[in-house]
């Protein structure tokens, strides 16, 4: 992915275990569009100096698919598999830009042995903006936010993103349903992965009609099946022109100030 990027293995053979561990999680290891938010995340951190360390092909699925299809012993063996090696490891701290590995890792390892400091992308960036480390150039993007399931109503996070985004201080317009109250994508509990009903409006078209009548020209998320369904709905409503889909990370990296123009 980078030079710069180095597994956790080779860091702590070489007596140089990171500060953080970051958890690329299955979209952002194999989906194309989704490996641009991986480089994007990547190259914020190699910006900043922070010292990471990634499992490289050592990381499995944490097993949220399979625990919200239905299959709990599918789960518990991806779980079990992941936890023994982060312990291996002794991993303290894991830095995640999927909701669902963040719900999942933070959430539900503790109950079979894995216990970590875990953040959401979007908390780590709004703690290193808060901390004056990163310095940003303004955006004339006019922003809406897409609330992921598991980051908002899952997890209480509302505030980070909107952080990131206000940093930019670019034009932030929420749609109708937003925070508490926001619209599920449509990807959510493993549905993404069925096919759409006929007849029927689909979520995710239900959820961009919204963004499109904000007026935004931008649609900003922070998991991975939110920015595949907004996407996709973009693609549907003929809108690839009029509005852009991207992770809040893409927007960051697009307009954060390098050290040679600090």
């Amino acid at each position: 992915m980078n030079s710069k990027t180095i597994s956790i293995k080779e860091l702590i053979e070489s007596g140089n275990p990171p500060e953080i561990l970051f958890w690329i999680g299955c979209a952002g290891s194999y989906d194309e569009r989704y490996k641009k938010v991986t480089k994007s995340f990547i190259k914020i951190l190699n910006e900043l100096n922070i010292h990471y360390g990634v499992l490289g092909k050592e990381e499995g699925c944490t097993g949220d698919p399979a625990r919200r299809a239905g299959n709990e012993y599918l789960f518990q063996m991806q779980a079990i598999n992941n936890i023994n090696l982060l312990n291996t490891y002794n991993v303290k701290k894991i830095v995640t830009a999927c909701p669902h590995c963040f719900n999942t890792i933070k959430n539900e390892y503790p109950a079979l042995g894995g216990e970590y400091k875990v953040q959401h992308h979007s908390e780590f960036l709004e703690e290193l903006i808060n901390e004056g480390k990163i310095k940003i150039k303004k955006s004339k993007e006019k922003i809406t936010y897409h609330d992921s399931c598991y980051l908002g109503r899952a997890n209480n996070i509302y505030s980070a993103p909107r952080k990131v985004i206000d940093s930019l201080k670019s034009e932030l317009i929420e749609m109708k349903r937003n925070k508490q109250n926001g619209l599920c994508c449509g990807a959510g509990g493993a549905q993404m992965f069925k096919e759409a009903e006929k007849g029927k409006k689909s979520i995710n078209i239900e959820r961009i009609e919204e963004a499109i009548n904000s007026g935004a020209t931008t649609i900003a998320s922070a998991c991975p099946f939110c920015l595949t369904m907004m996407s996709d709905g973009i693609k549907e409503k003929n809108q690839e022109e009029n509005i852009k889909t991207k992770d809040i990370v893409e927007i960051l990296a697009e307009n954060i100030k390098s050290k040679k123009q600090n």
